[in-house]
Formats: structure tokens, sequence, C-alpha cells
């Protein structure tokens, strides 16, 4: 606003007259100064007129119109003011200015002044020596102190607790260099929140230069925001992003739980604790609903910021329980969260549990809130905090914030609950497929390690088996299907199944496996066309397949996309056999091939999966070595080996299943095994049953003699009758007393009915009388039909 100025004396002649008023008014100093005002006026105006326009104080105000030098009559409004000099009475300085810019300047003033004292802001102007001019109403309130106070004391003096000092040099960098400077600070106490103790308040501060139109710094402006609400919507957003990264880190309850727990303290909470019911933690099927008072509930997790817990009265692990009336049980019955801002330690539901109650008192919680442990409508549990070294009490924000984050621990631990199900029921279902015992048999010495994969992985497919074959020969298969859980299981127990069918058909390894490849084909197409009802998971796996005969000290082996064993002899360094490493099951199509090798008595086979030697996430090679050296002295019992390999090749919670079956072979006596060639002709069955006969009775076996010269009498007859020469006759006594007759031919002999008018076709129906159990197995030269009778007890080795 520009404004023009002149003196006039009590007689109305002009004494002075300003630069502005020429400018205003277009007449001279010198024109005008001696002469009356009034000429300044229009005709018909006076000065008392103008006088009497409104009386402000000793002085008078208004509008009036002059008289330009060039003839318009300008509207202007006017102040004037007595000057006392020495004389008695005064001249008046009069101050005139445009009647618009006058209304302009009042209504940017009145916003000023209403901007200043109506603010919300805290505001406040300093002088270039940092001493406070004026303080608006809304610092007033941020400092509390008033504002007469603050004025004439150096900034940073007023609030206790602040570095007056740092605050000064900081000031003063913004007056020399006139950069503004923004910084934060936190202040306790402060009015913000309502319950025992304060809340801190966090500012944002502002200091900025004020100078003149020279650039003169005359001061500072110094501004304060109160962002505490800010501030802590950031800090519960934080916690927010913090709790999906670290609650539901695993698949384990209790570690969740414990998540959830250290998450909170300190931040929202001095003391916080992680209830379950019982039925939760035992992983059993719940209903949706509300939570019987009587619920047993389980202590899980608890976290304090005391290093000894001094709020607990019961430990991780341990049942425990509230009365009617606590947050807790409150929280539970209702499903609803319970909010106690200022807990009364002398109301009467604090003294229904002695224990809790006094540890109350001694400690001084003034604060609690309980939340429910809710997924999918059902409630889990109850999480319970408690403060008592914070001075501020739970509010309705905090309750909505520790509800979220209860909410986010509940789905992981209702999923760990369901993830714990289904692992137990799948560890269950496996253990019932494996072997508990394996078979009795002379051919191998076993032992044997089943080790499942940590919860996390969830239990895989892998499996072994030892089956007597025919003849004294055993088979050894292990086997592993992808993936994991039940459906792995499951698949693994299918196969195991198939195995051993297969196994009962006596077929070589190569052929054998081809049969469970196409078994595993038509599963997984059958799984595919059911919709993914297994999750969508391609159903393969890997397995190998070896049949030893201690007679002839020889091995067989196949497998597809298996390791391949590894071989401990007494005197030769480890060796992995070189077998053809055929595809993997499910491919379909491709062939498998076998490789046959000789086995020394005593030399020592791991068969296994390969989460032994892929454990820990370390290179194979390594695990080899690991092997190798697990498997020196083999001369050792194989309890210690297998002790020796987990010790050596797993950790402690390994991420795969693992499954490794270990055998000494072993070789019957040449005592044990007697053959004879024989031509097909008829008359060689006398002669030979009465040589079987003869043999069983050497062996002290004379019990079995007379069943014996049956079976071998039906047997060799069959064979003559229909089969192709040479025959061969060979008696084997192991656990069971086996007879088998070989010929040429690759008929199938079948067991039938005969008649009572039939002269034949009763042999193989003695047989199977006869023998304990019987078949046919088929070689390269032909087939051989063989038998087994149970040797006495005391003939068992």
């Amino acid at each position: 606003m520009h404004a023009a100025t002149a003196v006039v004396d009590e007689r109305g002649i002009v004494e002075r007259w300003s630069h502005g008023a020429e400018e205003l008014l277009g007449h001279r100093a010198e024109d005008v100064v001696g002469r009356p005002v009034a000429e300044l006026l229009p005709d018909g105006d006076t000065l008392d007129a103008v006088r009497g326009r409104r009386k402000e104080g000793d002085g008078w105000s208004g509008q009036v119109t002059v008289r330009h030098q060039d003839g318009r009559r300008l509207s202007l409004a006017f102040r004037a003011r007595p000057l006392w000099g020495a004389g008695d009475r005064p001249s008046w300085l009069v101050a005139v200015t445009d009647v618009a810019g006058l209304l302009e300047w009042e209504r940017e003033q009145a916003f000023y002044r209403g901007l200043f004292t109506q603010s919300p802001i805290g505001m406040a102007v300093v002088d270039a020596d940092l001493r406070y001019l004026v303080v608006n109403p809304a610092l007033e309130d941020m400092d509390s102190t008033p504002a007469d106070e603050h004025v004439g004391r150096l900034l940073g003096e007023v609030v206790p607790g602040v570095d007056a000092a740092l605050v000064q040099r900081e000031a003063k960098k913004v007056l020399e260099t006139g950069e503004p400077l923004e910084t934060y600070e936190t202040m306790r106490p402060g009015p913000v929140k309502t319950g025992p103790g304060s809340s801190a308040r966090h500012n944002r501060i502002r200091l900025w230069r004020i100078q003149d139109q020279s650039g003169e710094p005359l001061g500072l402006c110094h501004t304060v925001f109160d962002v505490t609400s800010h501030h802590r919507a950031r800090e519960r957003l934080a916690l927010v992003n913090e709790a999906a990264g670290s609650i539901g880190t695993t698949l384990d309850l209790d570690q969740t739980a414990r998540e959830l727990a250290e998450l909170l303290v300190p931040r929202m909470a001095d003391f916080v604790s992680v209830d379950l019911l019982d039925a939760v933690v035992r992983t059993q099927e719940l209903r949706p609903g509300p939570v019987s008072a009587a619920a047993a509930l389980r202590r899980v997790a608890h976290q304090s910021i005391e290093e000894d817990a001094p709020e607990t009265v019961v430990g991780p692990g341990q049942p425990t329980r509230y009365p009617v009336g606590w947050a807790s049980m409150q929280c539970l019955v209702t499903g609803r969260p319970a909010l106690r801002a200022v807990v009364d330690l002398s109301a009467p539901w604090v003294g229904k549990d002695i224990v809790r109650g006094t540890r109350m008192r001694e400690l001084g919680i003034h604060s609690a809130m309980a939340v429910p442990l809710q997924a999918r409508g059902i409630t889990m549990g109850v999480a319970t905090m408690y403060r008592w070294k914070n001075p501020d009490s739970f509010d309705e924000d905090d309750l909505l914030l520790v509800g979220e984050l209860s909410a986010r621990a509940a789905i992981c631990i209702d999923n760990a609950r369901r993830f714990s199900r289904e692992h137990s029921a799948a560890l269950t279902l496996q253990r019932s497929l494996l072997p508990r015992d394996l078979p009795e048999q002379n051919a191998v010495e076993a032992a044997y390690r089943y080790l499942p994969a940590d919860a996390q992985a969830g239990v895989g497919g892998d499996w072994f088996d030892i089956i007597p074959l025919s003849g004294a020969r055993v088979a050894m298969v292990v086997g592993d299907v992808v993936g994991h859980g039940l459906h792995a299981a499951a698949t693994m127990g299918r196969l195991r199944t198939a195995v051993h069918t297969l196994a009962d058909l006596d077929l070589p390894p190569d052929e054998l496996l081809a049969h469970v490849d196409d078994l595993v084909v038509r599963l997984s197409d059958e799984a595919e066309k059911a919709g993914s009802g297994y999750g969508g998971d391609v159903i393969g796996a890997t397995c190998l397949y070896a049949v030893y005969d201690p007679i002839t000290r020889r091995a067989t082996m196949a497998r597809a996309g298996h390791p391949s064993p590894a071989i401990a002899h007494l005197e030769e360094p480890v060796e992995l056999p070189d077998i053809p490493a055929g595809p993997p099951l499910g491919l379909g199509g491709l062939p498998f091939e076998s490789a046959e090798f000789e086995l020394p008595e005593g030399s020592v086979i791991a068969f296994y999966t390969d989460g032994l030697i892929e454990a820990a996430d370390r290179d194979v090679d390594v695990g080899f070595e690991r092997l190798y050296f697990a498997l020196a002295h083999p001369d050792r019992p194989l309890e210690e080996i297998c002790d020796t390999m987990v010790r050596t090749l797993l950790p402690d919670r390994p991420h795969d299943d693992v499954a490794f079956l270990v055998v000494r072979t072993r070789c019957l006596s040449d005592d044990d095994v007697v053959s004879w060639e024989l031509d097909a002709d008829p008359a060689v069955v006398a002669d030979v049953r009465h040589r079987a006969g003869r043999q069983v009775a050497a062996w002290g076996l004379e019990e079995s003699a007379f069943t014996t010269e049956l079976i071998v009498s039906e047997l060799v007859t069959n064979a003559v009758r229909y089969g192709v020469g040479p025959i061969n006759l060979r008696l084997i006594r192991d656990q069971n007393l086996i007879c088998e007759v070989s010929d040429k031919s690759n008929t199938s002999p079948h067991l039938q009915r005969a008649r009572t008018t039939d002269e034949g076709g009763r042999g193989l129906f003695l047989v199977a009388q006869c023998a304990q159990r019987w078949g046919t197995r088929y070689t390269a030269e032909g087939k051989t039909i063989w038998a087994e009778q149970p040797l006495p007890r005391t003939r068992h080795r």
C-alpha cells in the first residue's frame, strides 16, 4: 500500500509535504508548503467538515475527496494524529492513501492476523538476535508456555529438554545464508493421548529468514507442525509391512506364534502372550463358533521387554486358563477384541486369579488388551498384551492395528495347523507303507534308515524294500517319487505294491522297470483326466531294482533315473558300478538296460535316494566323497555304518526325505546246493526221486523226504512230458527246502482240477498242496518251476 504524508499545523497550514504526496496528488512541495490545506479540497468542503468524519482516539480518520494537480478529484482515505512540540498547540500528521488500496491492505492484514492467531501451526517471529518477538496461540499450546514468557527469550530456551545451543547454531546459519532449515524433533511430554503418562509428540520445524526490501536480515520466522498422527501412521504402516515378511516364515505353529510376540514387543506392548486352544496344538479338527469358557488353553509363546519375563506365570508348552472377567477370556468367549485402556488393579476381576493379579500389582500394569486369533471363522486362541513400563495406554488405534496383525498371524497359524495335520497324515501313511521289519532271508544282511524331511518341506515319496525271491535269491529296491505330501506318499505306496507284484513274477530288473514305467504313465494320465486332483503335479519317480543270487554270487541291477549304489569291497576301494542310466519313470516308451556283475561274499552295498548325497545344498561330488568315507571299513557292523552315514552326510533337519538300505552279501555253501542234469526220458523219474530222498536224508531232513520225493517226481514228470530237454533238478537247503526243475521250453504250466475219470493233470495240484509256495520263472534258456517247503525250526538259520 502506497501512502502520502503531510504535516499540518493547528491553523490548517501545510508545514511538510512528502515525496509520496507529490506522487499521489501531483502537487510539488514548494507549491503547497505554507498554504492552507483547504485549497486542496473541492469547492464547498471545509477543513472542519473533514475533521468530523470519524473520531479515532485523539485523532480522526475517514474518507476525503482531494483535488489532483491536473484537476481530477481523488477519493482518499486518511488518518490524522497529533504531533506535540514545544508549544501548547500540536501539529497534525496526516496520512492519505487510495481508498481501494486501503481496503485491500486491511483485508490482507486481517488475513495475516487470522492466519497467525487461528492457525493450528505453531508460529513465532524472532529478531536478528534470535529473541522471540511474537508467538501465536498454537505455539503457546505446543510448548505449554504463554506468549509473554516467550517474548524476549532466546530461541530454544523455552521448552525443557531441547539443545538450545544446537538450535541457535542452526538458526544463525539460516540468518547468514538465507537457506531455509527443516528438521524434526520428538518431544515428551505432550498432550496427545489420555491415560497414565503421555505419549511423545513429533514435530516438523521450519526456519526461514525475514528480510527487508534491500535484503537485510530482520529475523526469522519459526513454524512448528505437529506431525504426531502422521508419524504414528507411518510407524503402523511400517509394522504392518514388517509383519508381512516376519510372520509365517515357516509352517511351524510354535514359530509363527513366537514371531507374532517378537513383532509386538516392545513396539506395541511390554509383554505379549500367545495362548492357543489345546485342540489347535494337537492339530485336531475345529468347528466354527464361540469357544467355551472351559476350553483347554496352552501357552505357545510369550515375549517381554525384560529378559527374565517377570510377567509370566506359565511357561511355553504349559496349560493355562483365564477366569471369567479377564480380557483374555472375554475375547475367547465373544470372539471380539477386549480393551482395558486403564486397568483398575482393585477391580474384582483382577482378584479372581490370585497369581496373575498379584503379579500385575507388583509390576504396576496399567493397560491391557486381548485380541482373538481367528481364521476362516474359527477362533484358535488369544493374544494378550500388557503395558507397565510404557506409560501410554492402549487405545482404539492400537486395538485396530494389533487386530490386523493378529489376523495375519492367525491365518499363518491355521495354515501351520492344517499343514501339520496333512504332514502327520502323510507321514503316518508313508510309515505304514514302508516295511516295518525286513523279511528274513539268508542272501544278505541288511540295515536301513528312513529320515523324513523337515515339516516345511513335507513328507516325500522315498521308499526301499527287500523282497525274497525264488531260488534263495533276494531283490533290493529303492525309489523316490517326485514331490511331497499325501500325493507323493500315496503314489509311493502304489509303486511299492506294483514292484512287489512284479517281483513275484521273477521278471528281470530291466523288464520290471519297464512295467513300472507303464504304470506311472497310466497314473499320470488318470490324474490329468481327473482334473489335476492332486494339485496338478506330474507324477514321476526314480527307482533302482537289483537281484542278488547267493549261490552264483552275482547281482543284476537296472535303474530308472536313480543314483547308482555304492559298493564297498573288503580289499578294494569303494566304487559306483557302471549301470546304464535309464530314464526316470513316467516318461514312457524308452528302454531300460541291466548290468550284471559278481559280488564277493562280505561286500557292502549302499542303496540310497538322492536326498542323501544332495543334503544341505552342497555339491554332489562332496556328497559322494562323504559317502565313500562312511562306507570305508565294510567289515564294521551295518548299524554302525548307517549311523556314520547319517552323521557324515545329513544335516539335523534335512530338506528332503532320505532313505537308504545297506546290505552285506552272503553266500550259500556248496554243501547246501546239489543239482542233477537229466535226460527228457520218463525212465529217469524213479531214479532222481530216490536221489532226492537220499540227499534230503543226508541233510538230516528225513521228515521232509517223502514230500520232497513227491514234488520231485511230479515236477520232473511234468518237464519230461511237456518241456524240452535237457532237464535240470536242483535242491537248495536255505530257510526253506527248495526244489527247482528247469527245462528249455517257455511254455507256462497251469494249475488245473482233474476230473475223476482223468488219468493225469494232477501233478501241479499235488505240488501246490504239498509245498508252502510254488511258481515259475523264466530265463534266457527257458523256464524253471520251483517249490518251497518249510524246514523244521531247528534248521532255520
